[in-house]
């Protein structure tokens, strides 16, 4: 089953741990604090326990959605692109990208 895990969380540092978590367990991050990946019933409760102990006492909102495929067939995504920095050597390209890219 899909999972989405979104938080706003004020603390830099928990922030950067939270999406750690997230990645390793295998999530693909798809905005700075927005996550979705395949994550079985017990992985998800896991994950959610895991996010929380790491929130502790601090101030945060973290929030859970497990989608069906149905759901997931259904998502609608706009992406604009202004610009793309590919660094290789140690040198950085520029590359302008125009248009826009709808998924859905």
């Amino acid at each position: 089953m899909q999972c989405l895990v979104i938080y706003d969380i004020p603390n830099d540092a928990v922030r950067t741990k939270l999406g750690e978590i997230c990645l390793d367990y295998g999530l693909l991050r798809i905005q700075y604090s927005s996550f979705l990946g395949e994550l079985s019933y017990s992985r998800q409760n896991e994950l959610l326990a895991k996010l929380t102990r790491r929130l502790g006492k601090r101030e945060g909102n973290i929030q859970m959605y497990p989608l069906c495929d149905k759901d997931i067939k259904l998502r609608k995504v706009v992406l604009v692109v202004a610009e793309v920095v590919i660094e290789a050597d140690g040198k950085k390209a520029k590359v302008k990208v125009k248009g826009t890219k709808k998924d859905g």
